[in-house]
């Protein structure tokens, strides 16, 4: 499997962005998903060919912080070690930062604690009728 990291979305459309959030009762469109990735601070795309088959954000203020709210893989693409590698990206992107933060499901956590991350406690507020940011 011969996939393209990049960091760049240009030349990106919401057509590449095809059957990502698998699960979500009302999911982002691809058109809402690639303007998530172009708000982004950090992004990093997984490509085979021209379709975008795994992608990673990270939100920061520049200084201290960043954020990593969402990691995501097609299906046909996961337990390929195409998830690890955009993390591993991510992570070189974000070395100079105090934190790098992610809140994950708890059975997703031996996964992350793979690239030196730690458990911990945290909180959250979701408001579902947003869930498609619109």
């Amino acid at each position: 499997m011969d996939l393209i990291y990049t960091s760049s979305l240009e030349g990106i459309t919401p057509e590449q962005l095809e059957g990502f959030f698998v699960g979500w009762p009302n999911p982002p469109s691809p058109q809402t998903h690639l303007r998530i990735l172009k708000g982004s601070s950090h992004v990093v795309l997984a490509l085979d060919g021209e379709r975008v088959v795994g992608f990673v954000n990270a939100i920061s203020d520049g200084v201290l912080s960043a954020y990593i709210p969402l990691l995501e893989v097609l299906p046909p693409y996961q337990g390929r070690g195409v998830g690890s590698e955009l993390m591993r990206r991510m992570l070189e992107q974000l070395e100079g930062f105090y934190m790098a933060d992610l809140l994950c499901e708890p059975e997703l956590a031996p996964f992350y604690e793979r690239f030196g991350m730690r458990r911990a406690a945290g909180m959250f507020l979701r408001n579902y009728a947003r869930q498609a940011g619109s």
